[in-house]
């Protein structure tokens, strides 16, 4: 087995996403984001590699009995992409920062505008640079401020590279 540690990569500038999905409490989400790939591989084996890019991203909470929220987020997000031909399935996590509009969604009471963001994934890669995935994200003010309810949101994504 050959694993090389660390190697470079040839990436694209920019990555784009939209994503839609909904929360426990029947909130739907809209998102869009940027990402910005690491440009760097480790651990690569004939299984696969260790990656990662930057997500920036905006999110619309449209509630359904209460008003709505805005987000915005930035996140480092690694990534195990899965040795494939025309599809490379991959695994992703990631914690980064958000701050929101408002400090309450539904009945959730967030507590402080500014949340941490939590990030677990899954999909496939496609080697026309395009991706489609699940994410579950959960929201959290790590007990800074009381009350710290949180909130989670589970989205479908597609992410096209230029």
């Amino acid at each position: 087995m050959t694993v090389a540690l660390i190697s470079t990569t040839t990436a694209h500038a920019w990555d784009f996403t939209a994503a839609v999905g909904g929360t426990g409490e029947s909130t739907m989400t809209y998102r869009l984001g940027v990402q910005k790939d690491f440009h760097r591989s480790w651990f690569q084996t004939e299984v696969g590699r260790l990656t990662g890019y930057w997500d920036a991203g905006y999110t619309y909470w449209d509630g359904d009995k209460v008003s709505s929220n805005h987000s915005i987020s930035l996140a480092p997000v690694f990534v195990y992409e899965f040795n494939g031909g025309a599809m490379k399935p991959y695994l992703e996590a990631g914690i980064g920062i958000a701050a929101f509009e408002s400090t309450e969604i539904e009945e959730n009471g967030l507590g402080t505008s500014f949340q941490f963001e939590d990030r677990i994934g899954a999909g496939i890669r496609f080697i026309s640079g395009h991706e489609i995935g699940l994410r579950a994200i959960h929201y959290s003010n790590a007990g800074i401020k009381k009350p710290n309810d949180g909130i989670e949101s589970y989205a479908l994504h597609y992410r096209a590279s230029f």
